[in-house]
């Protein structure tokens, strides 16, 4: 008989169990078990269960801010990372800052982990940052448009602020490497001049000063402050092969000012050749042998085609960025 009764209490404490299980969560512990996850990582790794529970099951009554990403190595996406990275950044401000409240939350859903909730939400890219609201369904605003607003931690916490009303004030850890760098530069710049002290007849050297400006203006041209600004990735690896010039008017890689800048470069070597084959800036009255003269014509003609070659392809890398420029019509 004892044992009858201890066969029923434990097909009534299964049943309670599962039950339980298939039961929806309620506002407060969905919200409870949120922070706890928070707690522990600023980010949370969302599977199709949790993101079919937080995120699009009601009730809630609280924003999630979900990052769709690979980062596999075997996917190759060489931005997934730096973009993971950036929106670390802003999830830990939020989380350690006077403004953290239960309405705000930040997940993550891997390919791997969740090809599912890509084929739900018919994703075939990564990386992408997405706003589920409290209320209704994503609207085509809160999907993150990376080409436009950046990929820097500050570009996601203004777009967050647009989408939520939340104000995030980004904090990054403390970066010695550039002091350090400009500490090192600055020491080995000064024990250079002290060792040379008896001889700096160098400083005086036209030449030199000529080609560090060039330098600094091939530098600056080819978008390298912007690229210090905005943190963009060295280039992006796509399903057809690698990419090295950004399509949109409004950003660019770091290889992408690499190659504007060698551009550059080869057309104002091409110009100096035919400057100087044709005398130079004075261009003083020389006799000039035959031999001299054949030498001087062959730099002129590869000066021209230096110019025309790599004019052309600033010309094509232009055109490929601004297709709607109103006189494209030169460049076909």
């Amino acid at each position: 008989m004892r044992f009858k009764y201890y066969l029923i209490f434990t097909i009534v404490l299964t049943f309670y169990k599962t039950d339980a299980q298939t039961r929806p969560k309620g506002l407060e512990e969905k919200v409870q078990q949120l922070t706890d996850l928070t707690a522990k990582k600023s980010i949370i790794s969302l599977n199709y269960n949790r993101f079919k529970d937080y995120v699009k099951a009601p009730p809630r009554d609280y924003s999630f801010i979900v990052m769709f990403t690979a980062m596999a190595p075997s996917r190759r996406c060489a931005i997934c990372q730096h973009v993971y990275d950036e929106f670390l950044v802003v999830a830990n401000s939020f989380r350690f800052s006077q403004m953290y409240n239960n309405k705000l939350f930040f997940g993550m859903v891997d390919f791997d982990e969740g090809s599912d909730i890509f084929q739900m939400l018919r994703l075939n890219t990564a990386p992408v940052i997405m706003h589920f609201p409290a209320k209704g369904k994503p609207k085509p605003a809160d999907s993150m448009d990376f080409e436009r607003a950046g990929i820097h931690a500050e570009a996601i916490a203004k777009w967050i602020q647009d989408r939520t009303d939340v104000q995030i004030r980004v904090f990054r850890p403390p970066n010695y490497s550039g002091a350090v760098a400009l500490a090192m530069l600055f020491t080995l710049v000064a024990g250079f001049l002290y060792l040379r002290r008896n001889n700096l007849e160098f400083l005086y050297n036209k030449q030199m000063w000529a080609g560090a400006a060039l330098m600094f203006c091939f530098t600056m041209v080819s978008g390298q402050m912007w690229n210090q600004i905005r943190g963009p990735p060295f280039y992006h690896r796509s399903k057809n092969g690698p990419v090295y010039i950004n399509g949109g008017s409004h950003g660019q890689f770091v290889l992408e000012s690499y190659i504007v800048a060698a551009l550059n470069c080869a057309v104002v070597v091409g110009m100096i050749a035919m400057i100087e084959a044709a005398g130079g800036v004075k261009n003083p009255d020389l006799v000039r042998s035959q031999v001299d003269g054949k030498k001087r014509r062959f730099q002129s003609v590869v000066g021209l085609i230096l110019v025309c070659v790599f004019f052309s392809l600033l010309l094509s890398v232009f055109r490929a960025k601004t297709q709607g420029y109103p006189y494209s019509f030169l460049f076909k």
